[in-house]
């Protein structure tokens, strides 16, 4: 049995599917939620990763499996991809209720910034919050992809796949391949720059 046909059988209200189904993929969908709250510098209490991991249960399960059955295994796209972006999403807008996104120079009502306040003498605290800054962000910017630039990325960058692999999923030519990658790759830098800072690939 396939992704798509197992995706199909859970969302039919297949107890056993439905089980296994959770059994399989519990794990991945844990796993990354604690990897954004941790990017976003959030702390790894069990409340909200417990009830982030619900919210995301929840969410396939709603209007008889709606969400669920969205997944349709497009240009070859795992289950296990999919649920990945969807709780990476999630978790994103849960962590976005959790703490505002707040730059670490923007100043307060007496004008001091969280800047001011890290001693000038350990500037790897700084450098520390900066990046869970820019993580954040960079996440947010993928994030406003297409599903299909989502996909490229998660083949190319997490998987590790050259772009003669990629071609073959995507069913195109190397030149197509190669100008989606420079295309993706502008969007993340106008995002980038957009939201004050720099990306360099």
């Amino acid at each position: 049995m396939n992704d798509l046909e197992f995706a199909h059988k859970c969302s039919s209200g297949d107890k056993r599917s439905w089980d296994q189904f959770v059994n399989k993929y519990s794990r991945l969908i844990y796993k990354y939620i604690c990897s954004v709250f941790k990017s976003g510098g959030l702390t790894l209490d069990q409340d909200s990763i417990s009830d982030t991991f619900q919210e995301i249960f929840l969410s396939l399960c709603k209007d008889d499996f709606k969400k669920l059955k969205s997944y349709q295994s497009k240009n070859g796209c795992s289950l296990a991809s999919w649920l990945r972006q969807v709780a990476i999403n999630a978790a994103i807008d849960f962590s976005r209720k959790l703490k505002p996104m707040v730059s670490i120079e923007q100043e307060d009502e007496e004008g001091l910034s969280l800047e001011d306040l890290l001693p000038g003498n350990l500037p790897i605290a700084r450098d520390m919050i900066f990046s869970q800054e820019k993580m954040l962000q960079l996440v947010d910017c993928i994030h406003g992809l297409t599903k299909e630039d989502k996909y490229f990325l998660e083949l190319y960058l997490n998987r590790g796949l050259s772009l003669i692999q990629i071609k073959r999923y995507f069913k195109s030519s190397r030149g197509l391949v190669d100008m989606r990658k420079s295309r993706i790759i502008d969007r993340l830098k106008d995002c980038f720059k957009s939201k004050g800072f720099k990306l360099d690939f």
